[in-house]
């Protein structure tokens, strides 16, 4: 524990690649911490970036569970997919039970961390949105850790929210960690990874874009069908 809080707290702490070399043969639950801790207690930290790595770090042997990169693979998706599903749950539970006090207007590191604007950026996103908010929002920076207290605090169905928490989850935690693993040793993308995972940030708004432009679509055919009628 006290080692995570040192990666924490060193200038290098959003460098993915960087964290891994520093935690050794901790990495996997270091970093699995931090998904929980991004999902669940409202740190902004390279959740996306850092799946991506873990998944190239499997498939050059740096991170070896069973001595088989596949059966590693699978454990290792396991591990972030629970971690960042654990993570949502003790995040709606504080929101539920904590409240939109939390979010009140505060100097420091506090009021930075907690900032209203963070929160009514997420409630707007959750109307816009609906529960699917909460798989689309996994891919979007900022949004994804606090949705889940924002369904706290709005008292979400914790059923519906379970269900589609761990849609995301899925989706998220294994998807770009597999995608890390097939694409890491790519050679042109492993000696850029810096260009890489700007990359994945970029690709993985490109659901809510899609959605974002359906959105529009359904709007302006809502008063040509109106008309018609």
């Amino acid at each position: 524990m006290n080692a995570l809080l040192l990666v924490l707290l060193m200038p290098n702490w959003m460098n993915p690649e960087y964290i891994i070399h520093w935690l050794g043969n901790w990495a996997l639950w270091g970093c699995a911490f931090i998904i929980f801790a991004e999902c669940g207690l409202f740190a902004i930290l390279p959740g996306d970036s850092l799946l991506f790595t873990i998944g190239m770090f499997v498939a050059l042997g740096s991170i070896d569970l069973t001595g088989d990169p596949v059966s590693t693979l699978i454990l290792t998706c396991i591990i972030l997919t629970i971690a960042a599903i654990a993570g949502n749950a003790v995040g709606y539970w504080l929101g539920r039970l904590i409240g939109p006090p939390i979010f009140k207007p505060r100097d420091g590191f506090i009021g930075k961390l907690f900032d209203p604007k963070y929160v009514a950026r997420t409630h707007d996103f959750m109307e816009h949105y609906g529960s699917r908010a909460l798989i689309l929002a996994r891919f979007v920076p900022i949004v994804r850790t606090f949705v889940t207290l924002v369904a706290g605090v709005a008292k979400m169905s914790f059923r519906t929210f379970m269900i589609y928490t761990a849609i995301g989850g899925v989706l998220w935690a294994t998807g770009i960690t597999v995608l890390g693993y097939f694409l890491g040793t790519v050679p042109f993308i492993h000696d850029n990874l810096e260009v890489a995972l700007i990359l994945i940030v970029a690709v993985s708004l490109i659901p809510m874009g899609v959605e974002y432009l359906l959105h529009k679509r359904r709007r302006a055919a809502a008063p040509a069908a109106e008309a018609t009628e």
